[in-house]
């Protein structure tokens, strides 16, 4: 079966933001825009605020899906939260995480291995 790398994307993206509502926290936007760039999910739990990036690959053979977050989409991430922070203040604590989805048969996969990175940067 082909795959299609944007629509795999989007299919981690949702397997990662139901894997946080499994685990208590509450999304609050998916897909965030702004002129420094995307963050795929921010979400709340009792004491965070989270910016999380995430990563579908269907194995670690090259890399592990977290080394594709290097120091230029990092500095994006966090221009692109200070920006929503701006906008919508919060007393939670932010933090930044990275949830790597690794699924063989990418968005055909059933039960894919899900790797929550929290305060990843």
């Amino acid at each position: 079966m082909k795959t299609n790398p944007r629509q795999t994307g989007a299919w981690g993206e949702a397997v990662a933001a139901g894997y946080l509502s499994e685990n208590g926290y509450e999304i609050i936007k998916k897909g965030f825009r702004s002129r420094f760039g995307e963050i795929d999910i921010i979400a709340r739990s009792k004491e965070y605020l989270t910016f999380t990036e995430v990563k579908t690959r269907r194995n670690r053979s090259f890399a592990m899906a977290k080394e594709y977050v290097g120091k230029e989409k990092q500095r994006k991430i966090i221009a692109t939260a200070n920006y929503y922070l701006m906008k919508s203040r919060t007393k939670l604590q932010p933090r930044f995480d990275v949830i790597e989805i690794y699924a063989s048969k990418g968005e055909y996969t059933e039960n894919p291995e899900i790797i929550h990175i929290e305060n990843a940067f």
